[in-house]
C-alpha cells in the first residue's frame, strides 16, 4: 500500500510538473469571474464601509521566460461603498442621507506576472491600472451621479494566485486580485478627495496557446 500511494505521489508530480512549465514566447488566455470588496479612501486615510460587488473578464498573459510574463486584463468592475451620504435638495430644503454608491467601471491592468514555486505555479504580478467609468448611482433616492464623477480612474494593481494543471492546455486558477487609486473619483472635488479601493477573490480557467 504505501509503495503504491508513494507511486501515485510521484506520478502526479511529473504530471504538474510536465503541464506546468511555461517557455518563452508562449501565450495564456484566461477568463475568470470573482467577488468584489470595494471602498473608497480619502485624504485622511479613513475609509467608509465596504460594498460588495463582481467582477468578470479576460485576461492575456505573454511569457518572456519561464519565471517572467506580462498580462493584461479586461474586467467589467463593480466597486462603489456603502452608509456614505449624499445632500438631497427637494422642495427647497436640504437633508442629508445615509446611501450606498454604486460604481460601475471597465478596468483595464497592464502588470508584471513573476511565476515561482518549483513547478511555476505560484504567481504574483503587479502594475498599473486605468479605470474607465460606465455608471454611477446612490441607493437612497436612486440618483444618476455619472455626471460628478470623474470618467477615469488611475491606480496599482496588486494579485497573488495558483494555477492548478487539469490538462496540458488547460488550468484552472484561484487569486486575490486588488486594486488602489491614485486619483480622485469626484469630478472638481471642493472637499476631501476619495480613491477607490477594492480587493476581489477570483476563479477562472487558462488556455495554453503554443
Amino acid at each position: 500500500m504505501k509503495k503504491t500511494f508513494t507511486t501515485i505521489i510521484i506520478l502526479l508530480g511529473a504530471y504538474t510538473a510536465t503541464f506546468a512549465q511555461q517557455k518563452k514566447g508562449d501565450v495564456e488566455l484566461g477568463v475568470n469571474t470573482g467577488v468584489n470588496f470595494s471602498t473608497v479612501i480619502n485624504s485622511q486615510a479613513t475609509n467608509t464601509n465596504y460594498h460588495t460587488g463582481f467582477n468578470a473578464g479576460v485576461a492575456a498573459d505573454y511569457y518572456f521566460s519561464d519565471r517572467w510574463s506580462i498580462k493584461a486584463k479586461a474586467l467589467y468592475d463593480q466597486k462603489g461603498w456603502n452608509n456614505g451620504f449624499i445632500i438631497s435638495d427637494q422642495s427647497g430644503s436640504s437633508s442629508v442621507l445615509t446611501t450606498n454608491f454604486k460604481l460601475n467601471y471597465i478596468s483595464i491592468p497592464v502588470m508584471a506576472n513573476w511565476h515561482f514555486g518549483k513547478t511555476r505555479n505560484w504567481y504574483l504580478n503587479f502594475g498599473p491600472y486605468v479605470g474607465i467609468l460606465t455608471s454611477a448611482s446612490e441607493t437612497a433616492s436612486n440618483t444618476d451621479l455619472k455626471d460628478y464623477l470623474n470618467s477615469t480612474d488611475f491606480g496599482l494593481a496588486l494579485g497573488i494566485g495558483v494555477k492548478i494543471p487539469v490538462s496540458e492546455k488547460v488550468k484552472v486558477f484561484f487569486e486575490y486580485d486588488g486594486q488602489s487609486g491614485f486619483t480622485d473619483i469626484v469630478k472638481n472635488n471642493q472637499g476631501t478627495s476619495l480613491q477607490n479601493n477594492r480587493g476581489s477573490l477570483n476563479v477562472g480557467l487558462n488556455f495554453i496557446l503554443k
